[in-house]
């Protein structure tokens, strides 16, 4: 889970996954499956991308009563992925029957899918914290709240901008994952996210793991992107 470079499986069916996939026939990869493409495909995706030795973290950002969680996270366990996740502002009673359920759902024998919980969106603005979601405190703090009730609530890290991670670990120490979108390069847009980082800080923030999805499923040669920001990421200079 340590230092991976997860990409968005953004795409609305498994066609155009597979054609996208055709280059990296020789990479094992580590996948993020989103709610548009497991919503078109369900499960059969999952084992599709399994059978490809490929990892996945399945995207679908759990938020609701925890027995509804709980219940949910117990079917997804039997999928076999190897990260799920969860909205922070269900609370400490959800997060904790979110690990119920996928511990109650994983095989005898086998490790249950780390579950890591989503603080604020990379989307989310200062002023959207303040004015919308009407926080007191500012979103650096926010964000750092919710982490805190993740690890208190026996989750393996939070889903966070590059800009927080740095000040999570300090506070929660390193071993607590910090997965990070909102990942470009220098020289991409940042679309719809507002907090974006390069490959480059996120290695210097000592972030856990990065997810890339435009800059590299949109690239004309989306493996020779695929392997310039693993290798920014990882400090490989050619």
């Amino acid at each position: 889970m340590k230092d991976s470079l997860i990409i968005a499986l953004d795409f609305p069916n498994k066609g155009q996954v597979r054609e996208f996939l055709e280059p990296f026939e020789n990479e094992q990869l580590f996948v993020k499956v989103g709610m548009e493409l497991f919503y078109a495909e369900g499960p059969s995706i999952i084992e599709e991308l399994k059978k490809q030795n490929h990892k996945i973290f399945l995207d679908l950002k759990l938020h609701d009563i925890p027995n509804t969680v709980k219940s949910a996270m117990k079917v997804l366990a039997s999928l076999d992925c190897d990260l799920v996740n969860v909205h922070a502002a269900g609370g400490s009673e959800m997060m904790s029957a979110a690990l119920e359920g996928l511990e109650s759902g994983t095989a005898p024998g086998q490790k249950r899918p780390c579950c890591i919980a989503v603080t604020q969106l990379t989307s989310t603005s200062e002023i959207q914290v303040k004015l919308e979601q009407q926080i007191e405190v500012g979103l650096q703090e926010s964000v750092l709240n919710y982490a805190k009730l993740a690890q208190g609530s026996g989750l393996d890290g939070v889903v966070c901008s590059p800009h927080e991670a740095s000040f999570i670990h300090c506070q929660l120490g390193a071993e607590f994952l910090t997965v990070t979108p909102g990942i470009r390069p220098a020289d991409s847009g940042h679309q719809d996210q507002k907090r974006t980082a390069t490959p480059e800080f996120a290695r210097e923030q000592g972030i856990s793991a990065i997810v890339v999805g435009r800059p590299i499923t949109r690239a004309i040669n989306p493996l020779e992107s695929y392997l310039k920001i693993k290798n920014a990421w990882k400090g490989v200079y050619q």
